[in-house]
């Protein structure tokens, strides 16, 4: 048997999401050895939190018919499931970012993992969609979609004015 969820748990798991994006950029951070490296990935960390802020934002507008979940979890093994699956494939929050980084990296290396990482958010959310109810907000997990969008489309314009630099 399938659980389905309400969107306040899916937008719980975006906050989640963002907070571990936000210590990945900052693990990235404290590695920066290039000029200006430093300053790059904090900014990537402020615009982690800025879209968590948004999607608190979100959650505090939800219905109360969004806050509800469709089937029975006696156990609330819920929210723990989806922790778990946001945590294991988007910003794994068990494994050292030092992992993924090894100080070696250049910002478009590191802009690269990230795009990476926000398109395996969308897939995440894609299927999360599909266990959210329409009535129960499944329009919601859309926005929270196309907010993931905007951060691909973002990162892929500092990419590509990096890559103009560097030329």
């Amino acid at each position: 048997m399938g659980i389905d969820f309400s969107v306040d748990e899916i937008l719980e798991m975006a906050q989640q999401i963002e907070r571990n994006g936000a210590r990945f950029y900052r693990k990235a951070e404290s590695l920066a050895k290039a000029p200006g490296g430093a300053a790059f990935f904090r900014k990537l960390a402020a615009m982690e939190e800025a879209h968590e802020k948004v999607f608190t934002r979100m959650r505090e507008g939800l219905t109360g018919a969004e806050r509800m979940r469709r089937t029975s979890d006696p156990e609330n093994q819920g929210p723990a499931y989806l922790r778990a699956w946001a945590d294991r494939q988007v910003f794994d929050v068990r494994r050292d970012p030092t992992e993924r980084i090894t100080g070696r990296e250049g910002p478009e290396e590191i802009l690269r993992m990230a795009i990476g990482l926000e398109k395996d958010s969308i897939v995440f959310y894609l299927g999360m969609k599909k266990a959210v109810p329409e009535r129960m907000g499944q329009g919601r997990v859309e926005d929270i979609i196309q907010e993931e969008m905007g951060h691909i489309d973002l990162l892929s314009r500092e990419l590509q004015t990096l890559s103009h630099q560097a030329l």
